[in-house]
């Protein structure tokens, strides 16, 4: 509700990290670091919906989802180059760091 808060992501997911099971991750990951807010805002609400992630499981490809107004081309070629190491680097420190188990959800406020 602040235009002063940052929101930030870390994938601490429960499965072996795959290309195919992590296209959400991986969009996400791309929107933060090629969109404005606004832009990133509404791109992050449409990749929330449960029906965008059966899509995405079926097969459809990403940059369908993608909003007006969004830098497509600069998201594409961010999402394409993306490599599975990020992922795998923030699971790492989900669970040695934050001790989470594979796939635990937590909230991080004011890095505590």
């Amino acid at each position: 509700t602040s235009s002063h808060t940052r929101v930030g992501i870390l994938n601490n997911p429960s499965s072996k990290i795959k290309e195919d099971n992590t296209t959400i991750a991986r969009g996400i990951l791309a929107a933060f670091l090629t969109q404005n807010t606004s832009n990133l805002k509404s791109f992050l609400s449409k990749l929330a919906k449960e029906e965008t992630a059966k899509s995405l499981a079926a097969g459809t490809k990403i940059t369908k989802f993608l909003i007006p107004g969004m830098d497509d081309d600069t998201f594409e070629k961010k999402y394409n180059t993306l490599g599975l190491d990020l992922i795998k680097t923030h699971q790492m420190f989900c669970q040695e760091v934050l001790k989470l188990l594979p796939g635990q959800m937590a909230v991080m406020s004011n890095g505590r």
